[in-house]
């Protein structure tokens, strides 16, 4: 977004350092009573000179705390999607705060808390764009980030598809290996032929949001949607395919399966994707 949207000083201050990941940002949209309709969001930030005063609170910020950028979202004028603005917040601005990290069922590597905002003073010239435009900005990159996660489930799905293929050369039943038997061989086919499905699936959606086709966010929704659906499928049978020890830690499967639930919900719930694909399709 800072790439896409930034102005030349903003891209030579903050992109090396984000590219080189020498510095991590995290992306601030949704609030305790505005997830799945971002554009409700209460946070506010009223001009005061060459600066904004930001109030507010954001939910659910993944690498809060940790980070040393905060991209927000915040009310600078009217009700809806209009009055919104995007806000570049640095980690050391007087005024920011965080809540307790979130105890999670997965993705416990990173952590997750509220980011608060109390009388925070954030300069201007932190503005992404115009004012007006940060619902824009902020939809543009939920469409690149529905196809990292999208990405990630894919990733983790082929993680415990090689998982349960190594499991099941070495594991005996009846006499015989567990890959020996058909109903169990047709079950691998099926995992292997969705998963690769989901993958050029999301590769087409991440082609049209490289050429920037007009129907890029429909297909952005399409992938993540399908392959966050696929991705957690595949890993939970082969769960299921591990039997008993699937379930135990030290297999890795378990936590495979916990981490990729969330993929379903993260970057707007699949059902917000249906949304998306619906009003795609009837022109709203």
């Amino acid at each position: 977004m800072i790439d896409r949207y930034g102005d030349p000083e903003q891209r030579r201050r903050w992109l090396p350092s984000l590219c080189s990941m020498d510095l991590v940002a995290s992306y601030c949209l949704t609030e305790p009573g505005a997830g799945s309709d971002a554009a409700a969001l209460k946070a506010s930030a009223r001009r005061e000179g060459d600066h904004y005063v930001l109030n507010g609170t954001k939910q659910f910020i993944s690498g809060a705390g940790a980070s040393g950028l905060y991209i927000v979202m915040a009310r600078t004028s009217g009700e809806g999607a209009s009055g919104i603005s995007a806000l570049v917040v640095e980690g050391e601005t007087a005024g920011l705060s965080f809540g307790a990290n979130e105890r999670k069922m997965g993705w416990n590597a990173q952590p997750t808390r509220a980011v608060i905002f109390e009388e925070c003073r954030v300069p201007v010239a932190n503005r992404l764009g115009p004012e007006g435009i940060g619902f824009k900005i902020a939809m543009a990159g939920l469409d690149g980030g529905r196809l990292n996660i999208g990405a990630c489930s894919l990733g983790g799905a082929q993680a415990a598809l090689d998982k349960a293929l190594t499991y099941m050369r070495e594991r005996k039943a009846f006499g015989r290996r567990l890959d020996e038997f058909q109903a169990l061989q047709f079950r691998l086919a099926d995992m292997a032929t969705e998963l690769e499905a989901a993958r050029v699936f999301l590769y087409s959606a991440a082609a049209a949001y490289d050429r920037g086709d007009p129907d890029t966010t429909q297909k952005c929704a399409m992938a993540k949607r399908f392959a966050t659906d696929t991705g957690f499928k595949v890993a939970n049978d082969a769960l299921q395919l591990h039997g008993g020890y699937g379930y135990l830690a030290e297999y890795g499967i378990e936590k495979i399966v916990r981490d990729l639930r969330v993929h379903q919900i993260l970057e707007g719930t699949n059902e917000i994707m249906r949304v998306i694909i619906a009003r795609g399709l009837v022109g709203r």
